[in-house]
């Protein structure tokens, strides 16, 4: 599994320290990491930085005392098809100065927390992939799509008539001490309906209400409105921001949606048609939300939505343990498949069967059957979480089948009702 040390030692590569930073080495990691952004002209965001600071998670590279690389791992809760949750190692700001390019400085971070990763417990890392012909010699895989809508409120008139309502339900404006409070519990509740979705810790409900401001992240307070049912329950919330733009005497408004949050389709519905019957708008974006949302199919002409932004990659995943991620996650359909995983960093490398049974719980396990596909641990990463199919992946040459058909067969088993998607960046 590579050249991997414990949490607390010293590594040297090409002559560069790789070590776990003290907390008070902290403000030259931020300044490392915001030069590694191309953010140096951003004032330091250290004490924010020291909020999420853990003892051996922050690593940095060295030269000469002089820190010029940047990596940060932490602990979260990832949804999976059924769900269920694992643990998963999150890696974040990951940076090497353009002046220490190609010595390996990243390949060592990487090695290293994965490794540590693994003897903690969690399933699998993910990861946000500022390019795409990085991560994947590290095991990753494009794991969630992203996708948004721009609606013409003048090509469509709100909502279809007929769809649900929520009988006694009712929808009311709250503010951020509000939404602090009411935002984590429903957050909760919806994260498990949602593979691929991400827990949402503390400090990340203080920075997305304002309360700690974080350098280089404009925050612009949003109208935020939750949906009670009749008991007074929240089943849901949007965050959104107007612009206030006018043609002339005309209001020419734009409403961009950040947030949104629905228990069941009713709630969403209501939700929805609070949304495009907002005064002044003309226009509603919706920067993020899941790829297979049925939002254009609601609309009275779907046509009015148009791609905002369209099916892109988001997180990628990485399987660190086979067995404990793919015996969390449910199945499609009943059967059996063999998978031949190549993994040059060893985490999921071999050969594994997955026995579905009729209900949908499978079993995966170490065998020493004939395999009927084979792949690589990025595409593994890529199918765990069910947002890509095999035979597309074989029809690119990313999987190679051993078996006549066993690619379609397998995806019957994998597939999943609701693709995955994390709007969460980390």
């Amino acid at each position: 599994m590579g050249n991997t040390t414990d949490d607390g030692a010293v590594e040297t590569v090409n002559g560069i320290e790789i070590r776990a930073i003290s907390e008070d080495e902290v403000a030259a990691w931020d300044r490392a990491l915001a030069l590694g952004f191309l953010r140096s002209h951003v004032e330091s965001a250290a004490d924010y930085r020291r909020l999420q600071w853990q003892p051996g998670r922050v690593l940095g590279g060295f030269d000469e005392g002089r820190c010029i690389a940047t990596f940060r791992s932490f602990d979260v809760e990832l949804t999976v098809p059924g769900g269920a949750t694992i643990p998963a190692d999150a890696v974040t700001a990951v940076t090497v100065s353009a002046t220490h390019r190609r010595r390996g400085l990243l390949s060592a971070m990487m090695r290293r927390d994965l490794a540590a990763a693994r003897r903690r417990g969690s399933a699998v890392a993910v990861l946000i992939a500022a390019e795409f012909n990085i991560y994947g010699r590290y095991g990753f895989g494009p794991a969630t799509r992203g996708h948004g809508w721009d609606v013409d409120l003048n090509r469509t008139r709100g909502l279809r008539e007929g769809l649900p309502t929520v009988l006694g339900g009712r929808i009311d404006f709250v503010t951020m001490e509000e939404l602090r409070k009411i935002g984590p519990e429903l957050h909760d509740r919806w994260r498990l309906t949602q593979p691929g979705a991400l827990a949402r810790d503390e400090l990340w409900w203080k920075r997305h209400t304002g309360e700690i401001k974080v350098p280089g992240f404009e925050f612009k307070e949003p109208f935020v409105a939750v949906h009670r049912d009749a008991e007074g329950t929240a089943t849901g919330a949007v965050a959104y921001r107007v612009d206030d733009t006018w043609d002339g005497s005309y209001p020419n408004c734009t409403l961009t949606v950040v947030d949104f949050l629905a228990l069941d389709r009713a709630t969403a519905a209501e939700l929805w048609r609070f949304v495009l019957a907002v005064d002044w708008v003309r226009k509603v974006v919706v920067e993020n939300i899941g790829p297979d949302d049925p939002l254009p199919l609601l609309l009275q002409d779907p046509r009015a939505a148009t791609p905002y932004v369209e099916n892109a990659d988001f997180m990628w995943l990485r399987v660190l343990d086979v067995e404990a991620a793919f015996n969390a996650r449910t199945y499609g359909a009943p059967g059996r498949v063999v998978l031949e995983v190549e993994d040059r960093l060893g985490f999921a490398a071999g050969r594994w069967a997955i026995e579905v049974a009729a209900d949908g719980t499978g079993r995966c396990t170490p065998t020493d059957d004939a395999a009927d596909l084979a792949l690589g641990a990025s595409e593994l990463g890529t199918l765990y979480l069910g947002g890509e199919t095999l035979p597309r992946l074989a029809a690119a040459g990313l999987v190679t089948e051993l078996r006549p058909g066993a690619a379609a067969a397998a995806d019957l088993l994998l597939r999943t009702p609701l693709l995955s998607w994390n709007p969460d960046s980390f």
